[in-house]
C-alpha cells in the first residue's frame, strides 16, 4: 500500500486531468519539486516594497529633476559591490580566448569591451601611472572598474548570464564536465537564450554529443535526451543593470527602518542618520563613504586619511547597508538602465518604473526555427566617439523589433521603442499641431530632438573610400542634451562633494561616454514569491 500510495499521488498526480506528471511513458513533464530561485554568484536577494522615490529633503539645485513620487519595486537581487576589475578581467580574458585578438576579423570584439583607460589623465595633474596599471595591476584588483560605458556595462551583463548558467548545466550534468573550456571557440559558444529556444544550435550544434547523464531520460525502451528549459528552473534570469527605480530603493535600504508596517522617518544616505559620519561606539567619527571632503581633500591629512582613499577604494571596506550592499554611496557612481528624462511619469505607473523598453522578437527562417547568429555574420556599431563596438555577439539569437502582428489590437503597449512614450513622441512635440505633425519639420530627426529641440549629436561616419567623417549638427539652437542614447547614474563617486551621495539624486550622461569616477554592477529579477521567507501577521486579536 505504500508504495502503490508513493507512486500513484501527490505531487505527480495533475489535478486538472489525473494524469502522472513525469511519467517514464512520457507526455507531460515538469519539475514540481521546484523550491525558489537560487541565489546567483555575487548576488543579494532584495525584498520589495514601497517607497518614495526622489528628492525629500535638500534639494539645493531646484531644478525639479527628481520630485518626490510613491512606487512600488517588485523583489529582486542586487551584486553585494561593485563590479570589479577582477571580475571584468576574467570577461576580456574569455573574450580574447574564444575570440582570438590574432584573428583580424575578431580583434575589435576584444578592443571593444576594453575600457577606456586614459579615462584617468588630468591635463594639470599627474596620474598617467593609472593608466596603465589601475585596470591590470593586482593592486587594483578589488577596485571597482571605471572607463566602462554604458553599453559595455550591458554586454558584460549579458555575457555574466551566459557564463553561470554554462556552469550550473555542467554542475546539474546537463553538458558533460568542462565543457565550457574544451569546447567553446568562436564557431561553438553557449548562449542562454538560444539554448533555451533552440538547445540543439548551442556549442556549433554538438550539444547532443557533449550533453551529461541528467539530459538523457529513459521513455519506454528508448533514451531521448532532454533539455534544461524554463519548465525545469535551473537556469537563472539574467544578469542586467538595475533600474534606476531598483537601485534607489537598493540603496536606501529604508527596511532597516521599518517597524511593522511604518518606516520609522525618512533617510538622507544609505546609512541612517544625518551625518556622513558613523554614530556607533567602536566606529564612532569614522566616514561612512568615500568621497570628495572639501576643495582639495579627497581623503585628509597624511597619517589621519579621513576615508582612507584618495581615489577610489577596494569593495567593503564601509559597513553595508541594511540589505547587505556595500558602496551605495561613494567609490564609484554607477550606471542603471534608464533612459533619462526629467520627470519621472508616476502618473503612467507606479510599478516597477522603468523608461527604456525597447521590444525586440526572434527572426524564424526558412525552416520555421529562430535564427542563430553565425560567426561570419557580425555586426558592428560604431559609436559617436568612434569606438567600435559588436552589436551582437556570435552564438545568439538574431532577433529585430516587433511589428504590427504584435502590436495589433493590444491595450498594453503599440511600439517596439518605448523609450519616449508619453514624452518625445510626435504628439509630445512642439512641431505637433491639428492632430497631425508639421510638414515642414525634418522628419529624419530622433523624436526626441524635436520634442526638446536638441541637436543631433556629433556623429564619426566613413564615406566611399573608407575615410572618417566627422558630421557636427550646426543648428544654433542648444537647450538640452537630452536624447534617447542618453542614460542615468547614480550615487555619489571619489570625486563628488556629500551632496551627491543622496541615493536620490540623478545624473545623466550618453551612454557611449566613460569616466574615471562611473562603474556598475549588476542586479536580477526575481521569480516567483515576494520573499524568501514566510510572513505572518503580527499580534492577531483574539477570539
Amino acid at each position: 500500500m505504500l508504495v502503490m500510495a508513493s507512486c500513484g499521488g501527490g505531487n505527480n498526480t495533475s489535478r486538472a486531468t489525473g494524469w502522472d506528471i513525469n511519467s517514464k511513458k512520457g507526455v507531460f513533464q515538469y519539475n514540481v519539486d521546484f523550491d525558489e530561485q537560487e541565489t546567483g554568484p555575487g548576488l543579494v536577494f532584495i525584498e520589495g516594497g514601497t517607497y518614495t522615490k526622489g528628492q525629500v529633503q535638500d534639494d539645493v539645485l531646484h531644478d525639479w529633476n527628481n520630485t518626490p513620487n510613491r512606487q512600488h519595486v517588485m523583489s529582486f537581487y542586487m551584486d553585494q559591490t561593485e563590479v570589479t576589475n577582477l571580475m571584468y578581467l576574467e570577461y576580456l580574458d574569455w573574450l580574447e580566448y574564444v575570440f582570438p585578438t590574432e584573428e583580424e576579423r575578431y580583434r575589435q570584439i576584444y578592443e571593444g569591451a576594453l575600457p577606456d583607460t586614459l579615462v584617468w589623465r588630468n591635463q594639470l595633474g599627474y596620474v598617467e601611472e593609472l593608466t596603465t596599471n589601475y585596470l591590470r595591476h593586482p593592486a587594483y584588483a578589488e577596485y571597482p572598474v571605471v572607463g566602462v560605458n554604458w553599453l559595455q556595462a550591458v554586454q558584460y551583463a549579458e555575457w555574466r548570464t551566459d557564463r553561470v548558467n554554462e556552469y550550473i548545466l555542467e554542475r546539474e550534468s546537463y553538458i558533460q564536465k568542462d565543457v565550457r573550456f574544451t569546447n567553446v571557440d568562436a564557431n561553438s559558444t553557449f548562449t542562454t537564450a538560444a539554448y533555451l529556444k533552440r538547445p540543439e544550435t548551442v556549442y556549433g550544434g554538438l550539444m547532443d554529443s557533449i550533453s551529461g547523464k541528467s539530459a538523457e531520460v529513459r521513455k519506454g525502451d528508448s533514451i531521448v535526451k532532454v533539455y534544461a528549459g524554463v519548465e525545469k528552473g535551473i537556469l537563472l534570469p539574467s544578469y542586467r543593470l538595475p533600474t534606476e527605480t531598483e537601485w534607489e530603493y537598493a540603496a536606501l535600504a529604508i527596511v532597516g527602518d521599518r517597524e511593522y508596517n511604518n518606516y520609522r522617518g525618512k533617510k538622507k544616505y544609505p546609512w541612517s542618520g544625518e551625518y556622513t559620519r558613523s554614530s556607533e561606539r567602536r566606529t564612532k567619527g569614522d566616514q561612512l563613504a568615500n568621497f570628495k571632503l572639501g576643495k582639495g581633500d579627497y581623503g585628509g591629512i597624511a597619517g589621519w586619511s579621513d576615508d582612507g582613499a584618495d581615489i577610489t577604494i577596494q569593495v567593503k571596506q564601509y559597513p553595508p547597508n541594511d540589505f547587505g550592499l556595500y558602496d551605495m554611496a561613494g567609490n564609484v557612481a554607477e550606471w542603471v538602465a534608464d533612459v533619462y528624462r526629467p520627470i519621472v511619469d508616476d502618473e503612467a505607473n507606479d510599478f516597477n518604473y522603468y523608461r527604456g523598453n525597447v521590444y525586440l522578437k526572434n527572426v524564424i527562417g526558412e525552416d520555421g526555427k529562430a535564427e542563430i547568429i553565425a560567426p561570419d555574420e557580425m555586426v558592428f556599431d560604431t559609436l559617436p566617439n568612434g569606438k567600435i563596438l559588436l552589436k551582437r555577439m556570435p552564438g545568439e539569437l538574431n532577433q529585430v523589433a516587433i511589428d504590427e502582428e504584435e502590436t495589433f489590437l493590444r491595450q498594453n503597449f503599440s511600439e517596439s521603442d518605448n523609450r519616449n512614450f508619453r514624452d518625445g513622441d510626435t504628439e509630445s512635440s512642439r512641431s505637433f499641431a491639428a492632430g497631425r505633425p508639421d510638414p515642414t519639420v525634418n522628419s529624419e530627426r530622433p523624436e526626441t530632438s524635436k520634442m526638446y529641440n536638441a541637436p543631433l549629436s556629433p556623429q564619426l561616419t566613413t564615406d566611399e573610400n573608407g575615410n572618417l567623417l566627422l558630421n557636427v549638427d550646426t543648428s544654433s539652437k542648444r537647450t538640452t542634451l537630452i536624447t534617447d542614447e542618453v542614460r542615468v547614474y547614480k550615487g555619489g563617486s571619489w570625486k563628488d562633494r556629500a551632496y551627491w551621495l543622496d541615493p536620490a539624486q540623478r545624473r545623466y550622461l550618453p551612454q557611449y561616454i566613460a569616466t574615471d569616477y562611473i562603474g556598475f554592477r549588476c542586479a536580477m529579477s526575481r521569480l516567483g514569491s515576494k520573499s524568501q521567507v514566510k510572513k505572518t501577521v503580527r499580534h492577531k486579536r483574539s477570539g
